[in-house]
C-alpha cells in the first residue's frame, strides 16, 4: 500500500515543470552573478550551486508544489509556493552556518539568486494560467502564446470557435455591488469559466479606500456613479454580493439599484427561507424578501431546552407549518420526532430533508394516517408515548372547505378531539394546537371550526390532571401552500393578468420560520389553557400587493400585467380582525405573544355541540353542516354582515393610512 502511494505520488509530479524550474534557477543564478561580478570557476561553488539547488527543490517536493494543477492556480498554490522556497532558502542558511569554512559566496548573493529565482518560477506559472485561460483569444497575440504553449508544455489550445466568440460577445455584462471577498470570488469564477452566461465589467463601491481602484483587472467605481457605468458599460444586469447586509439593507440597495433599469439578482443563499445556509448561487430576489420584514428569531434557550431530549409528535407534519415545526424541533435535539400526516408526499419530502441534515444524530419516524382514523392515531400514542404533540394537522382551504362543510367538520373538530382525548388518556406533558385568525369572529366553515376547535382545547385543559393544553393563532403565511403569492408569480409567468377577488381587501403575513418558532415558544412557556395570538405586525392591502409585485418582476401593473377582480368567494370576508387588541389580551415577556383572555366552556358544553354536529355529519348534508355551525358557534357569521360594515372597521382605516402597504 505505501508503495502504492509512493508511485502515485511520483506520477502526480510535473517532472517537465521541474525542468523549466532548474533553467530559471540557473538564470538567475548567471543574472545575480554578472550583476555582481562573481565568478562562478571553483569547485566549492559548483557545491554550494548544488547544496542550494535540493534544499529548494527538496522543499518544494515535501509541500507539494510539483503536484498542484497550475492552470487553476490559486492564492494557496501560489503562497505554498511561497513557504516552499522561504523554507529552502532556510535550510541552506543554515547548512551554510554549520559548515563556515566552506562558504565562498556571501549568503545576500544566494539570497538574491533564491528571490529572482521565484520571481522567475512566479511569472512562468502566471504566464501559463493566462496562456491557458486566454489563449484561445483571436489576435496574432494570442497565436503566439499558443504557439509557445505548444512547444514549452505540448499543450495545444485551439483558437476560439466563430460559435464561441459569438457566444462571449453574447455574454450578459454584469457590474457587481460590493468589491469584497464574496464580490471578487464571483468575479473570478465567471472570468475563469468559460461557460458563463455573464461577464463582470465593474465593481459598485460605498468604501472610499476601494473606489478608484481595481480589482483582478476590473475598474471600481463609487456607488454615486452607477448610472454613468451602466451606459458607458454597457451593463444589462446587476449583482449585490453582500453576503453581511441585513435583509432590510439588501432590500435598501435593491431599490436604490432599481432605478438603473437593470435587473437585479443576488449572489446568495437559495432562498431566503432555508433552515441551512448551504452553498451560495446566484439567484433572483424573492419576492417574499423584497416584500416583507425579514423573520426575527425569537427561540430562546429556555425553549430549546424545553423540548430538547424530549418525544414529540407532530401532526399535519407534511404540511407548510408542520413540516417547519419538524425543522425547528429537529435543531433542538429532540429524543424521538414522529412526523404524522395523512398526505405521504409532504411527509416524504421533511423525512428525506431532514435525513440529509441530521442522518443518524435524529431519532425520525413517519406515520402515514388521517387523526380522524380514531384507532390508528391510538397505535401512534401507544407505540411512542410522545410528550409533546404539536397538532398542526387541518383542512386549511377556506373556498374548498365551504363546499366540503362535513369534511372539515370531520376532518378538523373531531380529528383534534381525537388527538386532544388521546393526549388525556395517554399523559402528553403538553398539548399545542396551531390556530388561526380566521377563527376570530369566523365568517367561513374552515374558521368556524377553528374556533370549536380552541374552545375544545380550552375545555379540556380545565379539566385534565395530567397534560397542559393551549392553541396558538396567526394569520396567513408566506410560502404556504395556499398562499397568494405563489399563485401571482405563476400569474405573472404566464402572462397575467393577476386576479384578486376583492381590490379592498386586505391581509396579515408572517414568514413560516417565524410563525413556527412563535408557536413553540408560546407552546414551552404555556401554563394550561391559554389561547395564544401572535402579533402579526401591519395589515397589507392586497391590491397594492400586487402591483408590487408585478413592479418587482420588472413589469409595470396594468401596462404589461393587468389586475383584475373576481369577486370574494364563499365564506372570504375583506379582512382578517386584528388579533392583537389591548382591551382582550394580556401580554407575555415575550413582544410579539399575547394571551387572550377568554373563557373556557365545560365539557358538558362541548359535548352538547359536539352530539350536535355528529347527527349533520352522519346526514352529510353540506348546507345542513353550515347551519349547525352557526348554531355551536356563537361568534359565526355570515360574511355579508361582516363585509357591509368593513369600511368602519380599524384594521381597514389602518391598512388606507398607510402610504407604504408593505411592511419592510
Amino acid at each position: 500500500m505505501k508503495n502504492g502511494t509512493m508511485r502515485q505520488s511520483a506520477q502526480g509530479i510535473k517532472w517537465r515543470l521541474c525542468l523549466f524550474d532548474f533553467v530559471v534557477y540557473v538564470g538567475s543564478l548567471l543574472t545575480i552573478f554578472l550583476i555582481r561580478g562573481i565568478y562562478p570557476g571553483t569547485a566549492k561553488f559548483w557545491i554550494q550551486f548544488g547544496i542550494c539547488l535540493l534544499c529548494l527543490f527538496a522543499a518544494r517536493l515535501v509541500l507539494k508544489v510539483y503536484q498542484q494543477i497550475w492552470r487553476y492556480g490559486s492564492m494557496q498554490a501560489y503562497a505554498r509556493l511561497f513557504v516552499a522556497d522561504l523554507s529552502g532558502g532556510a535550510l541552506y542558511y543554515i547548512i551554510q552556518r554549520m559548515f563556515p569554512d566552506e562558504i565562498i559566496i556571501a549568503f545576500v548573493d544566494f539570497l538574491s539568486v533564491i528571490c529572482l529565482n521565484l520571481v522567475g518560477c512566479t511569472f512562468m506559472r502566471m504566464a501559463y494560467l493566462y496562456i491557458y485561460r486566454y489563449g484561445s483569444n483571436p489576435g496574432k497575440f494570442h497565436a503566439i502564446l499558443r504557439r509557445v504553449m505548444k512547444i514549452f508544455t505540448g499543450t495545444e489550445i485551439q483558437p476560439a470557435t466563430k460559435e464561441e466568440l459569438d457566444a462571449e460577445k453574447r455574454k450578459i455584462k454584469v457590474a457587481i455591488v460590493g468589491a469584497g471577498r464574496t464580490g471578487s470570488t464571483l468575479a473570478e469564477e465567471l472570468i475563469s469559466n468559460p461557460n458563463a452566461t455573464y461577464l463582470p465589467c465593474v465593481f459598485f463601491e460605498a468604501n472610499p479606500s476601494k473606489i478608484g481602484r481595481e480589482l483582478i483587472g476590473i475598474p471600481v467605481l463609487n456607488e454615486s456613479r452607477k448610472e454613468e457605468a451602466v451606459v458607458r458599460f454597457g451593463i444589462q444586469e446587476i449583482i449585490i454580493a453582500i453576503p453581511t447586509k441585513t435583509a432590510e439593507e439588501k432590500k435598501a440597495l435593491y431599490d436604490q439599484y432599481k432605478s438603473t433599469g437593470c435587473k437585479i439578482k443576488v449572489y446568495d443563499y437559495p432562498t431566503a427561507y432555508t433552515t441551512g445556509e448551504g452553498k451560495r448561487t446566484l439567484r433572483e430576489f424573492d419576492i417574499e424578501e423584497l416584500l416583507f420584514r425579514k423573520e426575527v428569531d425569537v427561540i430562546d434557550d429556555d425553549t430549546r431546552e424545553y423540548y430538547r431530549n424530549k418525544v414529540i409528535l407532530i401532526t399535519g407534519g407534511g404540511g407548510s407549518i408542520g413540516s417547519e415545526l419538524c425543522r425547528q424541533v429537529a435543531s433542538m435535539k429532540p429524543k424521538k420526532l414522529i412526523v404524522l400526516d395523512v398526505c405521504e408526499n409532504g411527509a416524504y419530502d421533511i423525512q428525506q430533508e431532514l435525513k440529509i441534515a441530521y442522518g443518524n444524530k435524529l431519532d425520525l419516524q413517519v406515520e402515514i394516517l388521517s387523526v380522524c382514523d380514531r384507532p390508528a392515531l391510538e397505535r401512534v400514542f401507544a407505540a411512542y408515548h410522545p410528550q409533546v404533540v404539536l397538532h398542526a394537522a387541518a383542512h386549511k382551504h377556506v373556498p374548498l372547505m365551504e363546499h366540503n362543510c362535513c369534511e372539515a367538520v370531520a376532518n378538523n373538530v373531531f380529528g383534534t378531539l381525537n388527538c386532544v382525548e388521546l393526549s388525556e388518556q395517554y399523559r402528553v406533558d403538553r398539548f399545542m394546537m396551531v390556530s388561526t385568525d380566521k377563527a376570530v369572529n369566523p365568517t367561513n366553515v374552515m374558521g368556524a371550526t377553528k374556533r370549536l376547535c380552541e374552545m375544545i382545547v380550552q375545555a379540556h385543559s380545565a379539566t385534565s390532571a395530567y397534560s397542559t393544553f393551549s392553541a396558538t393563532r396567526f394569520g396567513n403565511v408566506l410560502g404556504s401552500a395556499g398562499s397568494v403569492i405563489p399563485l401571482f408569480k405563476r400569474q405573472i409567468a404566464n402572462g397575467g393578468p393577476i386576479t384578486v377577488t376583492d381590490k379592498r381587501i386586505i391581509r396579515y403575513f408572517m414568514t413560516i420560520p417565524e410563525a413556527s418558532q412563535l408557536v413553540l415558544q408560546s407552546g414551552a412557556m404555556a401554563q394550561n389553557g391559554e389561547l395564544f395570538v401572535l402579533d402579526m405586525g401591519k395589515p397589507v392591502k392586497i391590491l397594492e400587493m400586487a402591483e408590487n409585485i408585478i413592479r418587482l418582476s420588472g413589469y409595470e401593473p396594468y401596462v404589461d400585467i393587468d389586475i383584475i377582480e373576481t369577486g370574494l368567494r364563499p365564506g372570504e370576508k375583506l379582512y382578517e380582525e386584528l388579533l392583537v387588541k389591548d382591551e382582550r389580551l394580556d401580554k407575555t415577556k415575550y413582544s410579539q405573544i399575547f394571551v387572550e383572555r377568554d373563557r373556557a366552556l365545560t365539557l358538558g358544553e362541548i359535548e352538547k355541540k359536539l352530539e350536535v354536529l355528529r347527527a349533520a355529519i352522519g346526514k352529510g348534508d353540506d348546507d345542513l353542516m353550515r347551519e349547525v355551525m352557526h348554531r355551536v358557534v356563537p361568534t359565526f357569521k355570515r360574511p355579508e354582515e361582516i363585509n357591509a360594515e368593513a369600511a368602519k372597521a380599524e384594521e381597514m382605516k389602518e391598512a388606507d393610512q398607510k402610504k407604504d402597504p408593505i411592511p419592510v
